[in-house]
């Protein structure tokens, strides 16, 4: 197996960087990039052993986001079950005058995930 991949951008080998400048002579062309696996932040099989950067990962997904979705259509939202807890406490806000400003006390409510349930199957 090889240490690279080539990236699969669509528009790698049109993009006018010196890093893809490739040839000899009057005989030059652009060419894609070679995408290193092995290197320490693209090992493993996440998108950047196919990608040489944002750029070329954006432009395949634009050109590909309905053959992609059609995989794995998503017909329903999703849910996860969650607890919340919701607690009153004072907070402060600031009325502005021509006399300067004055701290005004109110009470507002926060919401508070406590626990989610990920094993709902």
């Amino acid at each position: 197996m090889s240490n690279y991949n080539w990236c699969h951008g669509p528009n790698c080998h049109t993009r006018e960087t010196s890093s893809r400048i490739r040839g000899s002579g009057d005989n030059k062309v652009l060419r894609t990039r070679k995408v290193n696996i092995k290197h320490y932040w693209r090992s493993g099989t996440g998108s950047w052993q196919y990608f040489c950067d944002d750029t070329c990962m954006r432009d395949y997904l634009e050109t590909h986001l309905q053959a992609i979705i059609a995989i794995a259509p998503r017909t329903k939202a999703l849910e996860t079950p969650i607890k919340v807890e919701k607690k009153q406490y004072e907070a402060y806000r600031y009325r502005w005058s021509d006399n300067g400003s004055e701290r005004v006390p109110y009470m507002t409510t926060r919401t508070t995930i406590k626990s989610v349930d990920n094993n709902n199957g």
